[in-house]
């Protein structure tokens, strides 16, 4: 048996890479939503990362893949349903309600991952990770409502809070809370797998499952994946790489050494590189209600971060 060592890389360095390329996804879907379905281009996000981790795996991981057992083989393809789940309720739900309505909700993954972590994995949640996880997701929240809330005379202006509970905005809101506790489903299940199963491997299997669900979702909305513009296409591969094969994967990649909850705190780190890269690719001010919840994203990373355990578990190639 190998004896255990670190990490080549300080996980929460990765984390941090993994949070830039994730950044990337609300640029490249900005820009294939002028012609694309927005569950079209979740279906070829997933598809095309698929299409490039499963021969790589087929071939380098074969073995690890054959004697994978039973129980292994139908988590991880439960967690790429878990995945498709993910993207598929949160997209429809922005039908029927609104962006920040949807992104408050669809952002309260960490509190569901923190929630049944203890159940679920048996893994429990430390007071710093607590106090971190209230501090991001207040800021998660901030962030979300600030293209609808303002600042006049010294005073927050926000829409009533009944507005979000009417009509068919109470539907697409209680997809948004499905796409959270789906997205939750996915990090748990990753936790448990790659604790001893090889990145590549598990994440082939779940970027497979989740692009055949999504593919079928697709399909029953009687939209097609063809006829678009070479260009639309271009930012379809880009979403594929940059967000979900470096991005995604890279928070897979650190489940293996770090805990659901604080990963999925990390994720909240998403809106603020996608406030700089819309600022600097789209000329797009961020508000200054935009800047504080960043700020208070930042402080809940930071304050978790600084008791979380790494672990020096000996993970397979």
């Amino acid at each position: 048996m190998k004896s255990p060592k670190r990490p080549p890389i300080p996980p929460i360095i990765a984390i941090l890479f993994g949070i830039l390329a994730v950044s990337t996804a609300s640029i490249f879907i900005r820009f294939a939503q002028e012609e694309v379905p927005s569950l079209v281009i979740a279906a070829w996000r997933l598809t095309i990362a698929a299409l490039i981790l499963v021969p790589i795996a087929a071939t380098r991981h074969k073995t690890e893949l054959l004697g994978l057992s039973r129980q292994g083989l139908v988590l991880a393809l439960l967690s790429g349903i878990f995945l498709a789940l993910h993207f598929a309720t949160w997209i429809t739900s922005l039908q029927y309600t609104t962006v920040a309505s949807s992104v408050v909700l669809v952002s309260t993954i960490p509190l569901w991952v923190a929630l049944l972590s203890p159940i679920t994995i048996k893994e429990s949640i430390g007071r710093a990770v607590f106090v971190g996880l209230v501090f991001a997701l207040l800021g998660g929240v901030i962030v979300a409502l600030s293209d609808t809330c303002s600042i006049t005379m010294g005073r927050v202006n926000c829409p009533n809070f009944s507005d979000f509970m009417q009509g068919q905005a109470f539907l697409g809101d209680v997809l948004a809370v499905c796409g959270a506790i789906a997205g939750a489903g996915y990090l748990l299940i990753g936790r448990k797998l790659r604790t001893n199963m090889s990145l590549v491997s598990y994440i082939s299997l779940v970027y497979g499952m989740a692009a055949i669900v999504l593919i079928m979702l697709m399909f029953a909305a009687g939209l097609q994946p063809f006829g678009y513009s070479p260009q639309s296409y271009v930012w379809l591969i880009l979403l594929a790489i940059i967000p979900q094969l470096f991005g995604h994967s890279t928070f897979n990649w650190a489940l293996g050494y770090l805990s659901a909850a604080f990963v999925s705190i990390t994720l909240l780190g998403e809106p603020i590189g996608s406030t700089i890269l819309a600022y600097i690719i789209l000329q797009e001010k961020p508000t200054p209600i935009k800047l504080i919840g960043g700020g208070l994203i930042l402080v809940g990373i930071y304050v978790a971060s600084r008791s979380e355990p790494e672990k020096t578990t000996e993970l397979p190639d």
